[in-house]
């Protein structure tokens, strides 16, 4: 018969058993998300208005988790709270952390799209780590946004006309203007600003509405929630 001793003992073992492939795992995610993070990254307000680069190494600096990265020189006047950071490290399963010398966060950081983290600081907002060649890919994206563009409706009739500029209009923001004799529709709506956010574009009222247009097969810009009389945005 088994004494109570060695019940616990066979239980205790039969847990272990159980865990030991989930801490595997664990384990094998942190090194996956180390190694991918590895290389040169973006550091900037979510329109990039203010940008920075940092570099991930690999490489421990002195005990704990700590690892070694290099801050471009322009990172403290775009980004000023960089100056506090000196390493980075990985907590958790899936958190990016830039910490200080104290091995206190600065700002921490999880993975929102494929590429993409996002962090946010108290009192300032939300920020993006993106992998750097990605960051400039959208950047060019960006600059093709910048000129006069139609509203059309999906049977192509032209109801409105719109500029997109790079003239910064708050965090993040840039200035838009209609142009004379719109729809209805839009004229109410009035944006006035607007930014590129994940892929969309964001059109900004005074009052704070926000209409948001994805890019179709056609190299055109259709606003969702899709409806059966779309509205598309096509350059000029």
């Amino acid at each position: 018969m088994m004494t109570i001793v060695a019940r616990a003992v066979a239980t205790l073992a039969a847990l272990a058993a159980i865990a030991a492939p989930a801490n595997s795992a664990r384990a094998q995610d942190v090194t996956t998300l180390k190694k991918d993070m590895v290389g040169q990254w973006e550091l900037s307000t979510t329109e990039r208005s203010k940008t920075c680069v940092i570099t991930l190494s690999g490489e421990g600096q002195g005990h704990g988790q700590a690892l070694k990265l290099d801050l471009d020189p322009a990172c403290k006047t775009a980004l000023p709270f960089t100056k506090d950071i000196t390493a980075w490290s990985i907590r958790g399963l899936d958190i990016v952390r830039l910490q200080n010398a104290n091995g206190e966060p600065v700002i921490d950081f999880t993975e929102v799209e494929t590429g993409i983290l996002e962090g946010l600081r108290q009192g300032e907002g939300v920020y993006i780590l993106q992998d750097l060649a990605a960051a400039r890919s959208t950047a060019r994206s960006m600059d093709q946004m910048i000129g006069d563009w139609a509203m059309v409706r999906g049977n192509g009739e032209p109801i409105c006309g719109l500029t997109l500029t790079n003239n910064e209009a708050g965090p993040d923001n840039f200035e838009a203007y209609l142009k004379p004799n719109c729809d209805r529709a839009i004229a109410q709506f009035n944006p006035t600003q607007w930014r590129l956010d994940h892929g969309q574009i964001i059109l900004m009222s005074k009052t704070g509405e926000t209409w948001q247009f994805e890019a179709d097969d056609n190299a055109q810009w259709r606003r969702v929630p899709d409806t059966a009389d779309p509205l598309i945005m096509s350059r000029q």
